[in-house]
């Protein structure tokens, strides 16, 4: 953690965690600003657990990365210092092991398949896992899927990757993916991007619909590319250490109110995704879909590289659960037997 301490955390630290009064204030840093979903959806967990719990709970929120980077706020739930937080799931694989599998290329079918694994048990797990960590998952919240924008160049296939400098975070999985598509992969800050393609150090980044609009990284690229190769997910956390100190009751309250946040998120997000893209294909951005299987093959080695490992069995289930709607067609009409 920085030894610069920003003011909202120093306030943070000498306040503590202790109740005002008879309420129970959670205190939750989101590095997203306040027009973000994920912060409106903080806001309705907030008004929701009021009045679950008569306002006798309730959250206090900081947005804007006010109590310092993810993986700082990560540290502070570990030692019980903060409540809850809003973090990557990229950035909690360094915790957590089993949180990595989300990063894997071309994982995910689409979003139906993403909120199928994220909402059953294998999502349930990987949420668990962080216990031992001294965090517990509560919620997934959706970050969308991440696809290429290139400047001056169609991409339809791997081939045309071919020795484009690619933008990516710094993580091993996201450097390996690019470069088995071909490309180079560059690692960089993402408040450096802009610049970066501006100045043509990079021919393109990866990123959601939201980034590419949002940071106005569409103002120096020709091509949005939706190859949609990875979709970690946000995470909402919270300390084991508050956790245990809630009763019974006052869990029922916080999942409700979570679950609740979790459903007008994803709403929020889907309308704000929309939009995004309507956005960039009106200032002269060529959206582009492409066939994805020339792209799964191209990384089927981190596959087999995962083999027999955690992350690995965690990837194979992912993968095997059945299409929707081919489970609907395959299920026998009973209609006449009713």
């Amino acid at each position: 953690m920085s030894r610069c301490i920003p003011l909202a955390l120093l306030a943070l630290l000498l306040t503590g965690c202790a109740s005002q009064d008879d309420v129970a204030v959670l205190r939750v840093a989101n590095s997203l600003d306040v027009e973000s979903p994920v912060h409106h959806a903080l806001v309705h967990f907030d008004e929701r657990l009021q009045e679950l719990s008569g306002g006798t709970m309730r959250l206090e929120i900081y947005p804007s990365g006010q109590l310092g980077t993810e993986r700082a706020t990560i540290e502070l739930l570990q030692l019980g210092t903060l409540d809850m937080a809003k973090v990557s799931s990229g950035v909690m694989e360094s915790f957590v092991p089993e949180m990595g599998v989300f990063g894997l290329p071309y994982l995910f079918r689409d979003r139906e398949h993403l909120w199928q694994t994220l909402g059953g048990d294998i999502g349930e797990e990987v949420l668990a896992s962080a216990e031992p960590y001294r965090i517990l998952g509560v919620a997934y919240y959706d970050a969308g899927f991440r696809s290429f924008y290139i400047n001056g160049r169609e991409v339809r296939s791997p081939e045309d990757l071919s020795g484009l400098k690619i933008r990516v975070i710094q993580s091993p999985m996201f450097i390996q993916t690019i470069n088995l598509l071909g490309g180079n992969a560059t690692p960089l800050a993402f408040s450096e991007v802009y610049g970066a393609l501006q100045q043509g150090i990079v021919d393109g980044a990866e990123n959601s619909p939201m980034s590419l609009y949002g940071m106005g990284h569409y103002q120096q690229v020709t091509h949005y590319v939706l190859d949609e190769h990875s979709a970690p997910p946000d995470l909402l956390l919270i300390s084991t250490h508050r956790w245990n100190k809630m009763s019974g009751q006052q869990r029922t309250w916080f999942r409700q109110a979570a679950a609740e946040s979790v459903a007008l998120q994803r709403e929020l997000w889907l309308e704000e995704e929309g939009a995004a893209l309507d956005s960039v294909r009106a200032a002269g951005v060529e959206v582009m879909e492409v066939d994805k299987a020339p792209f799964r093959e191209a990384v089927a080695p981190i596959y087999a590289e995962l083999a027999g490992t955690p992350v690995g069995a965690l990837a194979d289930r992912i993968r095997a659960l059945p299409d929707d709607s081919e489970v609907a067609e395959a299920s026998p009409d009973t209609t006449d037997a009713q």
